[in-house]
């Protein structure tokens, strides 16, 4: 991505790194090169990711840079139970800084494939309302069928019943309410064979909860 940036001098030709990430990739790595180009020597003072899910370093320990000397910041992203598109922002803070104003912000921008995918993740019941039965359509993004293999609820409040559309590939989740009288919230665990290890188990919710003023306004 040409996306540049000069700060203090310092001149990152991009600043945005998009990934395309393989399904079973655990680490992702980003590189983003620098080169000092103004006619003073420039200091790192500081650097940090936002999320601990990344780490950062800059190539050799070096902080401090002379004119027409460069560097290397790399990121290294722990892929974890993301998927689909993440950013991750990476900060430099340079001689001079405000803490709360790094004169360099750095994108990584992660595309992970979703080999399961739940449509929606959220299901939701109105308090005191009725208890009709929702649908969350479970489908597998592989080459290879991917099967569900179990399907359980944290609370007795909603009841989940699995129906296969196409085996291996098209499933639907049909969650019908039990008590709508109080709020609650139900996590439903969905285990597959998927032979990605940490796209084998998935999660969604059902809550029954009073409604937002703007889904208020937003009725018939």
């Amino acid at each position: 991505m040409m996306a540049s940036l000069q700060a203090a001098g310092l001149d990152f030709p991009h600043t945005l790194k998009e990934i395309h990430a393989p399904a079973d990739a655990k680490t992702i790595t980003a590189d983003f090169e620098f080169t000092n180009l103004s006619d003073k020597a420039v200091r790192v003072v500081k650097y940090d990711a936002a999320c601990s899910c990344m780490a950062v370093k800059i190539k050799g320990g070096k902080l401090r840079y002379g004119p027409g000397e460069s560097g290397l910041v790399r990121a290294d992203f722990e892929m974890g139970n993301f998927s689909g598109t993440v950013d991750k922002v990476v900060s430099l803070w340079l001689d001079g800084d405000p803490a709360d104003k790094p004169s360099v912000t750095l994108t990584v921008r992660v595309h992970i494939p979703v080999l399961v995918m739940l449509e929606p993740k959220t299901l939701k019941w109105e308090l005191h309302g009725g208890k009709d039965a929702q649908r969350i359509r479970i489908t597998m993004n592989d080459v290879k069928p991917i099967r569900v293999t179990a399907i359980s609820s944290s609370s007795p409040a909603f009841h989940p019943e699995l129906k296969t559309i196409e085996e291996g590939k098209h499933y639907e989740l049909v969650i019908t309410p039990t008590e709508v009288d109080s709020p609650g919230l139900g996590i439903f665990r969905i285990e597959t064979d998927c032979v990605v290890e940490r796209h084998r188990i998935q999660q969604a919710f059902g809550v029954v909860r009073k409604p937002t003023p703007a889904e208020d306004a937003a009725k018939p």
